[in-house]
C-alpha cells in the first residue's frame, strides 16, 4: 500500500509535526536513538513527513491508535524508558490532571533517522 493511501485511511491531523517531539530532554533522547515513537493524544504526523531535531532528519515510518493498556515494556523503551511504570510516571509529571485509564486511545508515532 502506498503512503497516501495509507495516510488516507488515518483521521486529519490534530496539530503539526513540529510539536511532535518538544521537551529538551526527549529531543536528546531522540537524537541519542533512546526513542524512536511518541504517543500523543491527536495525530501529529503522517506516515514519510520529516521531522527536525538540531539539524538531523528523522522520518515517520508507522502512525497508528494504540490503548494505554496495551502498553508493554517494549513500548515504553520506544518512548525511552525502561519500563511502562516509568513511562506512565513520567506523563503524569508532565500532565498533572490527566488520568491514567487503561481504555484511553493515544496515537502512536514511530520514528526513524534519515540516513544522508
Amino acid at each position: 500500500m502506498k503512503e497516501k493511501e495509507l495516510n488516507q485511511e488515518l483521521p486529519p491531523k490534530t496539530c503539526s509535526i513540529e510539536r511532535l517531539v518538544t521537551m529538551p530532554v526527549d529531543v536528546e533522547k531522540v537524537i541519542a536513538g533512546k526513542k524512536t515513537a511518541t504517543r500523543r493524544n491527536g495525530r501529529y504526523a503522517d506516515v514519510g513527513e520529516v521531522m527536525v531535531l538540531k539539524d538531523k532528519k528523522f522520518i515517520v515510518d508507522r502512525v497508528y491508535s494504540q490503548e494505554l493498556g496495551e502498553l508493554t515494556d517494549a513500548h515504553a523503551r520506544q518512548e525511552g524508558f525502561d519500563t511502562v511504570e516509568a513511562y506512565k510516571e513520567a506523563i503524569l509529571s508532565y500532565h498533572p490532571n490527566m488520568p491514567w485509564l487503561p481504555h484511553m486511545k493515544v496515537w502512536v508515532h514511530e520514528f526513524s533517522q534519515v540516513s544522508e
